[in-house]
């Protein structure tokens, strides 16, 4: 089989991958993005709550703090520019007990570390103010939080790159490769298999990077981290939404809490929960409903019985196993792992929506 030579390749077609394709197109490089689904996003980037993270939750000097701070800048530009839908509706983590009131002076503090100063520290009569169905002890007021339609934001980077001449090339899935002085050769499958080789490539396969990684030769398997898979499980609200806002919980292991967030249209819907799983499987199983009321009733007491209906699931791409300390984002370039020209992006999960954009751009940066 013949080999065709391209210059870059992403691998994936999520809202990262395609950030990425679009920075590297506007930086003059010619790039093909391999996407093993039939559309863009069908994964992460399709199956989450669509909310524009402010920065506070990450450790200071992360890249999960730089890039979401960096990123929910431009992101707000970019939809505002574009005709991206989106809505700047700020949101209140809540504590409802005493003991948690320090927690919302640790997320202030660190916030304000990674750059977030407009948390504004709320009394309970506050808070009701602006939400009156929460009922807390204490909140923090988010007002640089929003929401945006991901599938919008991905079709616009789509168009963006492909403007810019770069081509998305749909059910070609990457089964392997090796990584040779010559370039990073790759075995695409699907109806037609073809064997390329390219200059550069980034593995943003979300859920799949690792594998991805680890079928390619030459890339040091000490390198590549284990996957895991954390489950989130989604309920929509019955009726009309009593909030106006996005509503949390203080965080929890492995996640942010059962949360509340609004679409674009007013509807609201609650989740994600935290199920590690050993497969992607995104079935809504209605029976985990009942821990969602006694979650949502700490700070929404008067959700009324039956109110849920089960919605839909995501899929976190995790690095670290259950129990072990969250991870950073791992955006390893050829001083990681040795391999010129390739980028393998792991563990993107939230605030990656927010952060895409300047994803992009910083690994446009390591393969200038």
């Amino acid at each position: 089989m013949s080999v065709e030579t391209l210059d870059a390749v992403v691998i994936g077609a999520g809202v990262v991958g395609l950030a990425v394709a679009r920075a590297l197109a506007y930086a003059g490089r010619e790039v093909v993005v391999l996407e093993a689904a039939g559309a863009i996003g069908t994964g992460t980037s399709s199956r989450n709550s669509e909310v524009i993270h402010a920065g506070i939750y990450y450790p200071p000097g992360s890249l999960k703090a730089r890039l979401c701070v960096a990123g929910k800048h431009a992101l707000y530009r970019y939809c505002a520019e574009r005709g991206v839908p989106f809505a700047n509706c700020g949101k209140l983590i809540v504590a409802t007990s005493p003991e948690q009131l320090p927690d919302l002076e640790r997320l202030r503090a660190q916030a304000e570390a990674n750059g977030v100063r407009d948390l504004a520290r709320l009394a309970s009569a506050e808070a009701a103010s602006l939400e009156p169905a929460v009922r807390c002890v204490g909140a923090l007021h988010s007002p640089s939080t929003g929401i945006v339609d991901s599938h919008a934001l991905m079709l616009a980077l789509a168009a963006d790159a492909e403007s810019a001449g770069a081509a998305i090339v749909f059910m070609s899935p990457v089964e392997g490769g090796a990584a040779g002085p010559q370039g990073i050769e790759l075995a695409v499958g699907g109806a037609e298999p073809v064997r390329v080789r390219a200059r550069s490539v980034v593995n943003s396969a979300g859920l799949d990077a690792p594998r991805v990684a680890r079928s390619i030769t030459g890339i040091p398997p000490e390198t590549i981290p284990p996957a895991y898979f954390c489950k989130g499980n989604y309920y929509t609200l019955a009726g009309r939404s009593p909030f106006s806002r996005l509503v949390y919980p203080v965080p929890e292991s492995a996640g942010l809490g059962v949360h509340v967030t609004i679409d674009l249209a007013g509807q609201a819907r609650f989740g994600p929960d935290v199920e590690w799983v050993d497969a992607i499987d995104y079935d809504v199983d209605p029976r985990r409903a009942d821990a969602f009321y006694a979650a949502i009733r700490r700070y929404w007491p008067d959700l009324p019985d039956g109110a849920l209906a089960p919605g839909y699931a995501g899929i976190r791409p995790k690095i670290h196993a259950p129990g072990e300390p969250a991870r950073d984002f791992l955006v390893q370039g050829p001083r990681e792992h040795g391999v010129p020209g390739l980028v393998n992006l792991f563990g993107i999960e939230s605030p990656g929506l927010t952060a895409s954009l300047a994803i992009g751009e910083h690994v446009a940066r390591l393969l200038a």
